[in-house]
């Protein structure tokens, strides 16, 4: 699985609509509204690194109000439920 981190800027009277068509892509998994320099940003997840093509210039990039993005490709991801799931005897968690 080949995950890809795009932050997105938009139109700002679009924001809304542009991440909601952006969600609906095949290969987006989920689209945030966040703070800072970018307006959205999306998890792209592929099977193959020839997908991200046909996803963020192919799809993502031609959405209308999309101005600009900025794509990060993830070498290894980290998480708690990584950890947990990795680190488990199968003992019940004590309350």
């Amino acid at each position: 699985m080949v995950t890809a981190i795009v932050h997105i800027n938009a139109e700002v009277d679009r924001i809304p609509e542009v991440a909601q068509t952006i969600a609906e892509i095949d290969g987006v998994s989920e689209v945030y509204s966040i703070t800072g320099e970018y307006d959205l940003l999306a998890m792209v997840r592929v099977n193959a690194y020839e997908e991200i093509a046909e996803v963020i210039p192919g799809r993502v990039n031609k959405v209308p109000g999309v101005l600009h993005t900025e794509t990060h490709i993830a070498f290894r991801a980290y998480s708690k439920h990584d950890l947990d799931a990795a680190f488990s005897i199968g003992f019940p968690e004590a309350d």
